[in-house]
């Protein structure tokens, strides 16, 4: 397996070295990627759809980020853990607590508190999951054919210098999950033939380079979720064939020039969740073979403009959850050979097209914004395709949006003007409490409104959203919705808490005198829309602190935070939205309350019903009495015409209850 490995390492290097002329790609529009070298593009939309678009089958490969090393690593790890038991046991001593098949012994959950004795001939020895805290001098030195120990999840806190003796032939070592905290150089130098080894999850926060003295042979090395914090001057002095190693979730913080120097062999290397905060511009300048580098969720704020320009063979690069505040323009201009990039949750103020044009053979590309993706064209996998709320070609990526933003907008605006007329025209006896509801109307109307013009820029921009994106996110127009949507919903809030309240002292004290009369009900409306106001215009009075607050998404209003902002920005947003919010919220939720405050507080009150039924019963009356008047004219005339009435027998004719009566 391990030959294997390295055969197929070998093989990516000389294929990197081979691929570097290779023929390149048609530039395709934005949205658009091309069907191998054909001159044909199709929509990013048509890719691994399912059906064959291409006509050579371009359009449904690669439909997984496949670049990198992961595959291998699973292979061999998988084989690696899993001790293949399917033979006769050819051990004469073992515990019998434990299986054994073959030459190979495994002793998992046995209860054993030490190394066991064993026959001599042993191969695989797997002891996890027991109870042995220690390893003294030369514990195993009985069996020098031992390949494979696997020691994780003991608590192991001390392990002898010479605990490893003898062990020349031992290929694979895990000591994952234990409590070793430091390791005495010169441990290991016994494991020539060692290929393998495991130190995961362990509190070790300091090693030496001596201390991987004889490891000549090493290809892996893990070291994930340790206390690390400083690598020795040269990490791979000692381990020349080095070829991966993962140092993933340690508390590293710098980097040096000299720290990778003699990794001349690494083709993978992992270093994400440390602290690393500045990488120097020689840091991987000898890593000529390099496949694979992880630098995300650290703490880099810049990189030097050439930091990977002897990086030819690399294919995958991860920068993602970095506080980089700027990313040079020729940044990538020497990774010929990427496939994929990944720089999520990362701002880039002056992004621009030629930044990704070198990486011809670039295949998937990771960013925080989607409208980002139009700067990389060629690209055939860009990365989100939407914010939850747009797509690429929409401003309102969902069909049931674009239907419902009209539908609420129209609900919300006429619901409340009608309910505004309603009240004007319907005299209450408590005019401060009617007062109070229409201006929660007139709130909620804004909203109403707000809804009206996103569904004008969603038709506006429908198709070729992608174009306009940036621009319309920054423009003043979407600044002036957000702030008109934000004034809507914190005085409707505000109006509901203090209708909530008036109502709440009238039935707890009926008969005191604290409800608020007409100034003070003035009063309280004045000073809720001058905080409503406030709260919508601090983010535009204060752009320097909180940048473009309403332009984080195309409806321009500000449903969520992100990692980037200031502090104050973000404490600002979870002090109006107690969580993150998706676009559902906007054309739903929200508006939802304005729509149906006309209801909950005028159409369904009795009071308003009963004026109501009056009024219909009042213009039902008048129908009647208009056709009963009609009718009667019809009758006078048509009595009139034919001379049915004569003098002295005209009747005196009541319109109002239609009874005739005699004249005396």
């Amino acid at each position: 397996m391990f030959l294997l490995l390295h055969f197929i390492v070998l093989m990516d290097v000389k294929d990197c070295a081979l691929t570097e002329g290779s023929t390149i790609t048609p530039l395709c529009p934005k949205g658009y990627f091309p069907c191998g070298n054909l001159s044909q593009c199709l929509p990013r939309a048509f890719h691994c759809d399912g059906v064959e678009d291409c006509g050579n089958g371009a359009d449904e490969e690669n439909c997984g980020d496949t670049s990198g090393w992961a595959t291998i690593f699973g292979t061999v790890h998988g084989n690696a853990n899993n001790v293949a038991l399917t033979q006769e046991c050819f051990l004469d001593q073992y515990p019998q607590r434990c299986v054994c098949k073959g030459t190979e012994l495994e002793c998992v959950n046995a209860g054993l508190k030490s190394v066991p004795m064993v026959s001599s001939n042993v191969t695989l020895l797997s002891l996890k999951k027991n109870n042995i805290h220690s390893l003294s001098d030369k514990v195993f030195i009985k069996y020098t054919e031992l390949k494979k120990i696997f020691l994780q999840r003991n608590c192991i806190t001390y392990i002898s210098r010479k605990a490893f003796f003898g062990l020349h032939n031992l290929q694979i070592l895990y000591l994952n999950h234990n409590c070793i905290t430091t390791l005495r150089p010169g441990v290991f130098k016994d494991l020539h033939q060692l290929t393998w080894l495991i130190l995961d999850d362990n509190p070790i926060s300091r090693i030496s380079q001596r201390l991987f003295t004889g490891l000549n042979s090493l290809f892996f090395l893990s070291m994930v979720n340790n206390h690390l914090q400083v690598l020795p001057k040269q990490m791979c002095a000692q381990m020349p064939q080095l070829n991966w190693m993962d140092l993933e979730g340690n508390g590293i913080k710098f980097l040096t020039n000299s720290t990778f120097l003699s990794c001349s062999s690494l083709t993978v290397l992992f270093l994400p969740r440390n602290q690393i905060g500045f990488v120097p511009e020689k840091t991987f300048s000898s890593l000529k073979n390099l496949g694979e580098l992880d630098l995300s969720s650290n703490m880099i704020s810049e990189l030097p403009p050439h930091i990977f320009k002897d990086l030819k063979c690399l294919q995958k690069l991860n920068l993602s959850s970095n506080p980089l505040l700027y990313l040079h323009k020729s940044q990538f201009g020497s990774l010929k050979q990427l496939q994929s990039l990944d720089l999520e949750r990362i701002e880039i103020p002056n992004i621009n097209t030629r930044m990704f044009q070198p990486m011809k053979n670039l295949s998937y590309i990771y960013f925080k914004n989607f409208r980002y993706c139009s700067y990389a064209p060629h690209v055939r996998i860009c990365m989100p395709l939407t914010d939850g709320i747009s797509s690429f070609e929409d401003l309102l990526a969902n069909n049931i949006l674009r239907v419902f933003v009209w539908v609420i907008a129209f609900i919300t605006c006429f619901g409340n003007l009608f309910v505004i007329g309603m009240r004007s025209f319907i005299k209450a006896e408590n005019t401060t409490h009617a007062t109070s509801i229409k201006i929660l109307c007139c709130a909620d109307c804004l909203m109403g409104v707000y809804l009206f013009f996103i569904g004008l820029c969603d038709l506006k921009y429908r198709g070729q959203y992608q174009k306009y994106a940036l621009l319309w996110m920054e423009s003043l127009q979407c600044r002036l919705l957000g702030f008109l949507a934000m004034l809507s919903t914190e005085v409707s809030v505000l109006l509901l808490t203090y209708l909530t309240l008036e109502k709440f002292l009238a039935v707890v004290f009926p008969f005191s005198n604290i409800r608020p009369g007409k100034w003070q009900t003035l009063a309280v409306l004045i000073c809720i829309w001058i905080v409503g106001f406030l709260i919508a215009v601090t983010p535009l009075w204060k752009e320097d602190y909180f940048g473009n607050f309403y332009g984080k998404n195309g409806v321009c209003f500000p449903l969520y935070y992100d990692q980037t902002e200031d502090i104050g920005s973000k404490g600002y947003s979870l002090g109006i939205f107690l969580d993150t919010i998706t676009s559902w919220v906007v054309i739903f939720f929200l508006p939802v309350n304005s729509a149906l405050n006309p209801i909950l507080y005028t159409l369904t009150t009795s009071f308003f019903k009963d004026k109501l039924k009056q009024l219909l019963h009042k213009h039902r009356r008048k129908s009647i009495f208009k056709t009963k008047k009609k009718s009667v004219s019809t009758s006078i005339m048509w009595a009139d015409d034919s001379s049915a009435l004569k003098p002295g027998a005209l009747s005196k004719i009541n319109l109002e209850d239609n009874i005739v009566k005699p004249i005396s």
